[in-house]
């Protein structure tokens, strides 16, 4: 039996239940992926609480858009796949699920080396990470400040800016500091004086700034230290970016991302699944959760657990 998690109302992690779905068909330009796992991301949680604005509800509203798994189906006009292929799949609808449709655009070949679990906690942490840094340009000559740099965007931002050559600083809470320092990051903590801090971590100034944790501290420290506007950006409070002279992408802007900034997301994907292999990216792996127990990992996600969460159907 096919089944997903879905949910009817907005509310708590209690809204969300295993319900019965059609087995999914190939449809021209699509595979059918058996799903062995799902990436559980913060904005599935807004999502469902409502704290995120989307449509109304008229019906059971599948949930979920990262995944790994194995293709069961082949679409007309589909090459380079194969019934058996263990594949990665992001941007697509309700992979919290045993079986789904994906447009084969958003499926890219897993490698040996790379488990089902990173594979599908890739999607959207390492799209957010890897596009923002395009957009703003980040090149061996600058010093990025990273706010949230334990979280699982964070640790994708850090990785590709070092990877490219840049010196990053990022915040975290001091629990995590070793963990920021694996991935080649200078940490320091939130809190009061923490420009200060920045500052003496990267005294020849920071040049970028990336708000992955939506408070006033994050902004208010990004325009007190970086001096062109324009290389500040924010991942969370899109809503506030115009306001404050800086840039959004994603996190609630009303401005839609270009056909660049989407390719660019998509991108990311392949190239993580080729760094993976090459031991030269890393995925923080967190607790894994039936599919059926959606519910828990939505409170796992809620209580700030480290690593990425996952179901497994």
């Amino acid at each position: 039996m096919t089944t997903a998690i879905a949910y009817a109302e907005f509310g708590g992690p209690e809204v969300l239940h295993e319900i019965p779905v059609p087995e999914p068909v190939a449809g021209a330009g699509q595979l059918v992926i058996r799903v062995t796992a799902a990436g559980v991301n913060p904005i599935d949680v807004k999502l469902r609480s409502g704290r995120r604005a989307s449509a109304e509800i008229t019906e059971p509203r599948r949930i979920g858009s990262d995944g790994a798994g194995v293709v069961t189906g082949v679409g007309e006009g589909v090459d380079g796949f194969r019934v058996g292929d263990p594949v990665v799949f992001a941007s697509a609808a309700g992979a919290y699920a045993t079986d789904i449709a994906v447009p084969a655009s958003r499926v890219f070949p897993r490698p040996p080396q790379v488990s089902a679990a990173h594979g599908a906690a890739l999607g959207i942490p390492v799209g957010t990470a890897y596009q923002a840094l395009r957009s703003l340009a980040v090149s061996s000559d600058d010093t990025v400040l990273v706010h949230a740099g334990s979280g699982a965007v964070g640790q994708a931002l850090i990785q590709f800016a070092v990877l490219w050559g840049a010196t990053v600083v990022a915040t975290s809470s001091e629990g995590r500091f070793d963990r920021v320092r694996e991935l080649g990051a200078l940490p320091v903590a939130y809190g009061e004086g923490l420009i200060d801090r920045v500052r003496e971590a990267a005294p020849q100034g920071v040049t970028v700034a990336v708000d992955a944790a939506g408070t006033d501290e994050a902004l208010d420290t990004s325009l007190e230290l970086v001096a062109d506007r324009q290389r500040i950006a924010t991942l969370v409070r899109g809503r506030d970016a115009a306001g404050r002279g800086i840039r959004a992408f994603s996190g609630g802007s009303p401005e839609p991302l270009t056909a660049q900034q989407q390719a660019w997301r998509t991108e990311a994907v392949p190239v993580a699944l080729a760094l993976i292999a090459a031991g030269r990216f890393s995925v923080e792996l967190g607790p894994s959760f039936a599919l059926a127990d959606a519910a828990e990992a939505h409170r796992a996600i809620e209580s700030g657990v480290a690593g990425k969460i996952t179901l497994v159907p």
